[in-house]
């Protein structure tokens, strides 16, 4: 039996976003961390709080570390809303994927003027401070909503999975779409897995990311909620072609601490993740406003 447990927690923190850096006052949300050589680099959702009327719901900040916990961030935002009419709200939810050109390519979520609705935008470039193509990927049917949260995984098979949230009947869902390439095009399959009806995951689900490693099933640490949203860190994984689960955390594996305010969100969302040996380091927002890792070790078999 498989099992996942967290071995030790630490901050994450940007240098300018204390009391008297440029982000104070902002909430930190979806930190999306991956390394290139021994660089940790990160995207991020950057909001005002409080938020005002004319505030975009996010702005997609980039930055660099050594140690993977302390950033340096770049002068400039990465990615702002607008002119695009399907991200003139804001920016959200920002994941990266190196195309087979090279180049990035960042997924991340549009909201538009109206902050109605939600669609999966991409943004391509060399680099990320010239993602020059910005272009919709995914946009939700007739009586859903709000498409978001990308996670990108290959399958045994060659195909790219696309796993996404969305909303139906007043509660998130994770969707998955399959296509050949990173960049689509894509097809949108059956959900890949649902609530649990008396469980802590009993009517909201979001996407997390997926740790694939040699010999091993797939799994990816979601995010997962009652009704009233008070969101955890669970854990599936999958067959190696994505065709069906193979394990289920009975319980969460991350939950917000106490909050130090009553009107704080009791929430802990999962974004990205990095293996290094036999640790998984999970990059994670607590309270819609701060950023944590946390170091998890697999056991069993």
């Amino acid at each position: 039996m498989v099992a996942y447990a967290v071995e030790e927690l630490q901050e994450v923190t940007l240098d300018i976003a204390g009391p008297d850096g440029r982000l104070a006052h902002h909430d930190l949300m979806s930190p999306f961390v991956w390394t290139e050589g021994p660089v940790y680099r990160l995207l991020v959702r950057v909001l005002p709080n409080p938020l005002g009327p004319a505030d975009p719901t996010g702005v997609i900040w980039a930055g660099e570390s050594d140690n993977g916990t302390c950033f340096r961030m770049q002068d400039s935002a990465a990615i702002v809303p607008g002119p695009n009419p399907d991200d003139a709200g804001g920016c959200e939810d920002p994941t990266v994927v190196r195309g087979e050109d090279g180049a990035y390519l960042v997924f991340y979520t549009g909201v538009d003027a109206a902050r109605s609705q939600g669609a999966l935008l991409v943004a391509k470039g060399p680099k990320l401070t010239a993602l020059h193509e910005q272009r919709v990927m995914l946009k939700a049917p007739r009586g859903e909503g709000n498409i978001k949260e990308a996670t990108l995984a290959q399958g045994s098979d060659g195909r790219f999975r696309l796993f996404y949230e969305y909303a139906r009947d007043d509660a998130s869902r994770i969707g998955m779409a399959v296509g050949p390439t990173a960049e689509g095009p894509w097809t949108v399959v059956d959900d890949p897995f649902s609530i649990r009806e008396d469980a802590w995951d009993n009517w909201h689900l979001s996407t997390g990311p997926i740790v694939q490693q040699q010999g091993r099933d797939p799994v990816m640490f979601y995010n997962g909620a009652t009704a009233d949203a008070r969101w955890r860190i669970g854990w599936i994984s999958f067959s190696p072609d994505f065709g069906r689960v193979t394990g289920r955390g009975i319980e969460p594996i991350v939950m917000p601490p106490p909050a130090k305010s009553r009107d704080a969100t009791d929430i802990a969302f999962a974004a990205s993740c990095l293996v290094m040996g036999e640790d998984i380091w999970l990059y994670y927002s607590l309270e819609d406003r701060i950023l944590r890792r946390a170091r998890i070790r697999r056991y069993g078999r």
